[in-house]
């Protein structure tokens, strides 16, 4: 493995282990794997690039209550290609070469559940998600 590899992966935070499944596709196996430890490694980042984002779009998201600020969350990433283009590539850039070679072989559904996991870590960290903490 070479050093850049072993250290993306040496910096990733220690999750529980889950057990693998027999029957667990290799899709499901890469979430847990991957992109749960590159989530959560780059959750600072994510927060701050989504509250720049409400910022930028006057603000509104912040005067919002509470169950529309979730579906603002959810509409953004999904329908606003270059947030999510964004995301995206914060999270990408994380997988090791062998781990980017996983993905490209099957990386719309694996997008999916990216921007998924993406959005419910945002939904569960709303509070954090004020301009004052910019």
């Amino acid at each position: 493995m070479s050093s850049r590899s072993t250290d993306l992966i040496r910096i990733r935070p220690e999750l529980p282990k889950r057990p693998i499944q027999a029957e667990e596709s290799s899709d499901a196996y890469f979430q847990n794997h991957t992109l749960r430890p590159v989530i959560k490694l780059q959750n600072e980042l994510l927060l701050a690039a989504f509250r720049n984002y409400a910022i930028k779009h006057k603000g509104c998201f912040f005067d919002l209550e509470h169950e529309k600020k979730m579906r603002y969350i959810e509409n953004a990433i999904q329908k606003d290609i270059k947030l999510r283009n964004s995301l995206k590539g914060m999270l990408i850039g994380q997988f090791t070469l062998q781990e980017y070679e996983r993905y490209i072989q099957n990386s719309s559904a694996l997008n999916k559940r990216m921007m998924n996991m993406v959005i419910e870590r945002l939904k569960d960290q709303l509070q954090l998600l004020t301009p004052s903490l910019v």
